[in-house]
This record gives structure tokens, C-alpha cells and sequence, in this order.
């Protein structure tokens, strides 16, 4: 029996179906394309960001990080914002609106002067556009005038903030880069400027491969090659640690985050809606399996808030935030102990190995019987946990407090995946 849900959100305040959009990227770049994903179930569409000039990419312009097997654990994108003309965007755009009344039509926007931004906010607005994200992040621009060399710069964010704000009553989303050591700064000024709202992150500056025969990076274009964007699983702890310091950043109390970086499946949007975001966008899973990646989500998060009592997404969204402390605040009382199943052990010896070369040489290796036995040197470090192929094989055990310090309860977790 399907479980049924309510996954809807007000985000800006705007309803949406729910929290599942596409980010501006190819996955969301022309008419047919949006209304596919629109029919798969995505609650809306952050279109691919458009400009005033049409980008003039190059060939090839993707390439990936594989690790054992798995087909990408990181993707490497060198496309820019949008190919098409600036005026074909907005009237698929404006098709869209039309076409599905229902569903979130948010314009992303990159302009290179304050005349660029009020005239890409102003035909956004004319288009219907629910909401405008202004795109002050992406990394591979043949402009420094535009992208991530102007997010990395707070008093250019704030002035095209200011002149989008100054030109349309429509909610504006300012888009943050993670190529620079304090997002919250930039963040701070985007709001200063009048925005409404952040998405955060973007892709990462990357090398992804390096080509032998070419001595250059992947891809290669005509011998040579470039940096520029980093995506897909691979970043995904980067993206959960800027969107916590944004919504834990005390002048930014109460903005709304879009959350963007490695989202495939249905954990991993619960992972960006417990830290506090009200909108999710994602691309690079589209780009391997397909727009139909929504059912899964949707279904995933219904069947978990089923299990635990949820009926909407505002009964928990942000309840992990006030749990992730500056490091000065953990709990350095005790130590957990990793106790060992010996029927489900295989005999594989990684923890033994891994804990000699790599941690406190606490594993003692029983060659007859082929099993690890702990030692008096273990700090409870949980490496041997975190290396072993066999899933609850290796689990948190024996709590021991510290000499001389009071013994007390103690939440730990007990489901590793």
C-alpha cells in the first residue's frame, strides 16, 4: 500500500507541491524539457540561467570521478549559463507558466552590469516568473565580470541585489559560491541588498582527471583543458556544511535556504530539510538517471515521516540544526568501544590492517580462527567501524567514561550505512 504524505511547502511565500526542484543547469534549459520533469512531478524549475550574450561552449565539456565500480561519485561540468537566445528563454518560460499554472517557475538571472540585472529582472518578471535567482556563483564563466568572481565579492553582490530588488516586486534568491572560505559573508550582503532568500551551493573550482596522452585535465578541448565545476555525490558534505553555517549565522536569522550539492535520493534530501531548508534543487542525478529520480524521493520521504509520525515537512524541517556544535561543545567524557559480531564477519582482516597502519594498533588478529579481538589500546576512534564491507558487522559498543569524570547518559547512533 503506497504511503501518502503531504509534502508541500510555502518557500518565499509561494506554495509549492513540493520541495523538489530542478537547479539551473541543462537538466532545465528549454520548453520540452521542463514540462517532461514537470509531468514526473517536480514541484518547479529554477531555468537554466540566462544572460543577456549566449554563451559559446566548447566540445567536449563533461567528465567524471568514478571510484570501485560505482559509475560517478563526482561530475565535472565546463558548460556555461545558457546557449539559447535571451528572448526564446523567456518565452518558454512565460509557455511554461501558462502551460502549468501549478508549478514554481523561478528565473535564474546573471548579468555583468547594474543595466544587465534590471533588464534580465524586468523581462522575468513580464515572463510570470514566481520567483528570480540571481547566479552569482558559477565557476566556469569566460567573464570575470560574472559568476563566482562576483559572488566572491560582497559589495558587487549587494549592488546587483539592489538593482534587481530596485526593478521588481518578485521575491529574489541570491546564489552562493562555495569557492571562498566564509559563505556567510557574501550571504550577509546579498541580503543587505534586498534578497529574499539564498541557494547555496554551487559547484566547486576542480581538476576531476588529468589526460596522459594530452598532458592536460579532462576533457580535453583541442589539447588543452580548464577548471571549473565540481558536482554530484562528492560534494555532498561540502554543500550540508555551507548550508549549516548560513542557517546558523545569527544575521541570518530566518532566510529561507535552497539547498543544492550531491542530492540523489530520498536521504538526501531529508539530510538538507533537517538542517533547515525549505526548497531542494537538484541536477547531476537528473543527468545520470532521469527525472523520474522524484518518485524515489517523494516515496522514500513519505515512507520515513510514515515511520515516524510525520504528517508534513514542517514538523521536522530543522530539527538536526541546534545539534551541530562548534567542536569546543562535544562531549569528550568517554569513549565508545566497537564491539565485534563474529558470526557476521568474513574474515577479511581490513580492520585489523586498517587500525594498525592507519589508527592505535587496538585490533589483535587471530590467525586460526581469523576474527579480530580488541586490545586495552583502542581510544574508540571507530575507524575499524567505518572500513569493515560487512554492513553491522562492527557496531558501537562498550561506553567507558574518562578517569574521573561523572558518568552520564549517553545518545549514540546505531544505524551506519
Amino acid at each position: 500500500m503506497a504511503i501518502k504524505k503531504d509534502l508541500s511547502i510555502e518557500y518565499l511565500g509561494v506554495k509549492c507541491e513540493n520541495p523538489f526542484f530542478l537547479s539551473s543547469s541543462p537538466v532545465g534549459s528549454n520548453y520540452e524539457m521542463v514540462a517532461k520533469s514537470f509531468e514526473a512531478g517536480w514541484g518547479g524549475v529554477f531555468y537554466k540561467t540566462i544572460g543577456i550574450f549566449v554563451a559559446d561552449e566548447c566540445s567536449p565539456r563533461f567528465d567524471n570521478n568514478a571510484k570501485e565500480g560505482v559509475p560517478w561519485i563526482g561530475f565535472k561540468n565546463m558548460e556555461q549559463i545558457s546557449d539559447k537566445p535571451t528572448e526564446l528563454n523567456f518565452e518558454n518560460m512565460f509557455k511554461l507558466k501558462r502551460d502549468y499554472p501549478d508549478k514554481i517557475m523561478v528565473a535564474s538571472i546573471m548579468g555583468s552590469s547594474d543595466e544587465e540585472w534590471i533588464q534580465l529582472a524586468k523581462m522575468a518578471e513580464q515572463a510570470g516568473a514566481d520567483l528570480i535567482e540571481g547566479n552569482f556563483s558559477c565557476p566556469q564563466m569566460t567573464s570575470h565580470a560574472m559568476g563566482s568572481d562576483v559572488g566572491t565579492d560582497p559589495a558587487l553582490v549587494k549592488r546587483y541585489c539592489e538593482a534587481v530588488v530596485s526593478a521588481t516586486s518578485i521575491p529574489f534568491i541570491a546564489k552562493m559560491t562555495p569557492n571562498i572560505t566564509s559563505i556567510e559573508i557574501p550571504a550577509r550582503a546579498a541580503i543587505e541588498g534586498g534578497a529574499k532568500g539564498i541557494s547555496a551551493i554551487n559547484t566547486i573550482k576542480s581538476i576531476t582527471n588529468l589526460d596522459l596522452d594530452n598532458m592536460t585535465a579532462m576533457p580535453v578541448v583541442n589539447g588543452k583543458s580548464s577548471i571549473s565545476g565540481y558536482s554530484g555525490a562528492a560534494i555532498k558534505p561540502v554543500a550540508l556544511r555551507f548550508v549549516a553555517a548560513l542557517l546558523q549565522d545569527e544575521k541570518l536569522a530566518g532566510v529561507p535556504v535552497s539547498g543544492i550539492g550531491g542530492i540523489e535520493t530520498w536521504r538526501d534530501s531529508l539530510e538538507f530539510l533537517l538542517l533547515g531548508c525549505r526548497n531542494l534543487q537538484v541536477t547531476t542525478a537528473i543527468m545520470q538517471y532521469g527525472y523520474r529520480i522524484v518518485e524515489d524521493m517523494a516515496s522514500g520521504l513519505m515512507h520515513w515521516m510514515d515511520e515516524r509520525g510525520y504528517d508534513r515537512l514542517d514538523d521536522f524541517i530543522g530539527q538536526a540544526l541546534p545539534n551541530i556544535v562548534p567542536a569546543e561543545e562535544l562531549d569528550r567524557d568517554f569513549k565508545v568501544l566497537p564491539q565485534f559480531d563474529d558470526d557476521l564477519c568474513t574474515g577479511c582482516g581490513r580492520c585489523y590492517v586498517s587500525c594498525y597502519d592507519g589508527a592505535h594498533q587496538a585490533i589483535d588478529w587471530d590467525a586460526e580462527s581469523r576474527r579480530p579481538k580488541l586490545n586495552d589500546n583502542c581510544v574508540g576512534c571507530h575507524l575499524c567501524l567505518n572500513v569493515c564491507p560487512v554492513q553491522y558487522c562492527i557496531t558501537p559498543g562498550e561506553i567507558q567514561f574518562k578517569e574521573g569524570r561523572g558518568a552520564h547518559e549517553v545518545a549514540l547512533s546505531s544505524h551506519y550505512v
